[in-house]
């Protein structure tokens, strides 16, 4: 598996039977694919859209359904589309189980940078910002490291998404759970060593009591 894939499926182990889960752009679009049959997951898209699914085959594409980055997506029974302003209130007003997003930086606060990078062109912030504050678990699927060093560090240099605490970070090296006093080291992957994770990650971690 790639570090994506592993991102993703862990991330999918975290959703519940009902959950209404919004999918940010990128990694975490590819969560949907890994959900367990026997668990029905109400997937949310900003763009306006619950219900979503990954894109059933080719030639299943339609302009008219996509995801908030613009890719193709299928529809369970059942879906429903709407305009942004009835997605947005979803959003704001805490009727999202979680929120799936990708990350730039989360540090020791567990606060999360992820939608702006200075000096480089992007399309806007989107709604990340909303989905922070307005979702009821903030799950960051990122990968560990960026070609500059970790991505989990003490505190952000980029500008921060939410003033909110994020609930989990899962990369392909570990999950691990912002709380008051820092970040708990909750699980290694596969194959993973403590150590390894220590040594890619620039912020202070706490070990969980069962982490050895």
């Amino acid at each position: 598996m790639n570090e994506k894939e592993i991102i993703a499926r862990r991330v999918a182990r975290e959703l519940k039977h009902g959950d209404r889960v919004n999918l940010g752009i990128g990694l975490p679009t590819l969560v949907a694919q890994y959900i367990d049959p026997s668990v029905h997951v109400f997937f949310h898209s900003e763009n306006g859209i619950m219900g979503m699914s990954p894109l059933p085959g080719e030639g299943f594409e339609d302009i008219d359904l996509t995801d908030a980055g613009g890719r193709p997506v299928g529809a369970l029974p059942g879906a429903c589309a709407f305009d942004s302003a009835f997605s947005f209130g979803l959003i704001r007003g805490g009727h999202l189980d979680v929120t799936v997003l990708g990350g730039l930086e989360v540090d020791e606060a567990g606060q999360l940078a992820n939608w702006m990078v200075p000096g480089a062109l992007v399309p806007g912030m989107g709604g990340a910002m909303d989905l922070v504050t307005g979702a009821r678990r903030v799950i960051v699927a990122m990968t560990h490291r960026s070609r500059t060093g970790s991505k989990i560090v003490r505190k952000c240099s980029l500008p921060i998404t939410s003033i909110r605490r994020v609930d989990l970070v899962v990369t392909e090296l570990a999950v691990i759970r912002p709380t008051s006093k820092g970040l708990v080291l909750e699980e290694t992957a596969t194959g993973v060593s403590v150590e390894e994770v220590q040594r890619a990650t620039e912020a202070n971690l706490i070990l969980a009591p069962h982490i050895s």
